[in-house]
């Protein structure tokens, strides 16, 4: 175990989470099931499927509300904070990291620290994914739980089923984000470092 460990994760983090990441999970497998109702083995049968659906989103909209809030009043907002100045500069640098400096066993250009938690593609990704794509899928989740706030026609359009495209569309991006961030995480000397470090709340060099 390496003698450099930062306690960066607290444990309303960690459980956080846990529940984020199993919520997830389980949206995209009830998403996707519900999308390929018509198939012979959809990962969940259609009529678990929107009840379940419906469940962890619910379960997310409660989580994220307990993250906006927690992280508002604790010094982990800091992490999102994003510096404008010379960003495109580092988000390459970075950039060039993950697809060649670490295969040559360079040392990381944006080491973790007590102040930066996140590297600079981490972050913009992070915040992406935490303050757009988020909000975003659960207010079209809820649209289409409540449809009668939903605009009836759009551009000619049933406004359902726009809503829907572009819900579907989220959770893409979303679940596009969860398999580069469980890439990312693996990035390292040791791959299932960063993993135990959300377990135990220490990152290690």
């Amino acid at each position: 175990m390496s003698d450099h460990k930062l306690y960066l994760y607290p444990k309303w983090l960690r459980v956080w989470h846990g529940i984020n990441a199993l919520s997830i999970i389980m949206l995209i497998a009830t998403g996707i099931s519900m999308q390929y109702s018509n198939v012979n083995y959809p990962i969940i049968n259609f009529k678990y499927a929107v009840p379940f659906h419906n469940l962890f989103g619910v379960i997310t909209l409660v989580n994220y509300l307990a993250f906006i809030i927690i992280n508002s009043v604790t010094g982990n907002r800091k992490a999102y904070k994003l510096h404008f100045k010379g960003l495109m500069d580092r988000l390459i640098k970075q950039s060039q990291y993950y697809l060649s400096g670490y295969f040559k066993g360079e040392p990381k250009p944006f080491p973790v620290s007590k102040t930066e938690k996140f590297n600079p593609l981490q972050k913009v990704a992070y915040v992406t994914a935490m303050y757009l794509l988020v909000p975003l899928v659960i207010l079209t989740g809820l649209a289409l739980l409540f449809p009668e706030v939903i605009i009836e026609r759009f551009l000619k359009t049933s406004g359902i089923r726009l809503t829907a495209i572009f819900h579907a569309s989220l959770g893409f991006l979303i679940s596009l984000f969860l398999f580069i961030h469980l890439y990312v995480a693996s990035v390292g000397k040791h791959p299932f470092r960063n993993y135990r470090s959300i377990i135990t709340g220490y990152h290690e060099d």
